[in-house]
């Protein structure tokens, strides 16, 4: 199983360089039945990102590119009536597939982002009163811009919490950006990507990344980060046991990505800020960087446990 993980990291490296660690985070966000919100200005590889993940596995996948005229139903589909059938047909919305790339989520009123909601929470849609399973895997990668605020609606803190992660994209360094302009000087390696797993593995690897062995002071070291989130000062609303839950479900599945059977601290730091940060409300200031300082500084706060982690 570990060796399909590392043939997608691969994969992925043949398109993107320097981001490692978002695509560690975008797997095990995969792995732990999450989505994640890829937040950071344009052209940084959110999208080819999406794309080269996608294309890496047997799965279908799906695009929205989000704009203020789009509608509830340009998401999930709608039923219309079909003139030689006599009767209402329904017709599946983008949303129906594996992979969704929600393309400046941001963008669109508040009323077509929460039909993303249940998606999230439930792998389902309702149209008209009849609800339709979503095939799984299904998992949403979104994306937006935090520096352009012209024409944007804030996502709000229920439609936040549906994501596991938000995560930026790493600037690359003057060696790495010079890699990319050798390596997209005369092809296109997006477009000669080819699957290395399936849709099957994924659903294996998931259950796999759940049974992964916590340490019951791991436990109650997770725990005690979101207790200290709720009192801490400059923090106006805390970590809810909903993010607790998502912080172990990340740990497990981010162990998993790195090749072990059990859970260390280092897991849950690795993931800690992309998993915290956009659950809390940080006193007399907006926007995401407050939001990370608060988190880092929340587990800097915390002892850290020392224990033989494996069972």
């Amino acid at each position: 199983m570990e060796n399909i993980l590392q043939a997608v990291k691969d994969n992925i490296a043949k398109v993107l360089v320097g981001q490692e660690r978002v695509t560690d985070l975008l797997l095990a966000a995969l792995l732990a039945g999450g989505h994640v919100l890829l937040e950071d200005v344009p052209g940084m590889g959110k999208t080819v990102m999406a794309r080269a993940l996608a294309k890496s596995l047997d799965a279908d996948f799906g695009r929205v590119q989000f704009t203020p005229d789009l509608l509830p139903t340009d998401v999930t589909g709608l039923n219309f009536f079909h003139q030689q059938k006599g009767e209402f047909v329904f017709n599946a919305g983008p949303v129906f597939c594996n992979i969704l790339l929600a393309d400046e989520i941001n963008r669109a009123t508040p009323r077509t982002q929460s039909s993303l909601l249940e998606c999230m929470a439930e792998g389902q849609v309702t149209v008209d009163g009849v609800t339709r399973k979503l095939p799984p895997p299904f998992f949403v990668i979104a994306t937006q811009n935090p520096v352009e605020t012209l024409g944007t609606y804030p996502l709000p803190e229920a439609q936040l919490d549906r994501f596991l992660m938000r995560v930026s994209m790493a600037p690359p360094s003057q060696s790495q950006e010079v890699a990319i302009l050798n390596r997209f000087m005369d092809a296109e390696p997006l477009e000669e990507l080819a699957p290395v797993c399936g849709k099957e593995d994924i659903l294996a690897l998931r259950q796999k990344a759940r049974k992964l062995f916590v340490h019951p002071v791991l436990l109650d070291y997770i725990a005690a980060l979101s207790q200290a989130s709720r009192g801490r000062k400059g923090i106006e609303l805390g970590v809810s046991p909903r993010g607790t839950l998502a912080l172990l479900r990340a740990s497990q599945a981010y162990a998993l990505v790195q090749g072990r059977e059990f859970v260390t601290p280092e897991d849950v730091k690795a993931v800690g800020v992309p998993v915290l940060a956009h659950r809390l409300s940080v006193t007399g200031m907006g926007g995401s960087a407050p939001q990370v300082q608060a988190a880092e500084g929340l587990l800097g706060s915390v002892p850290v446990p020392t224990e033989e982690w494996s069972r």
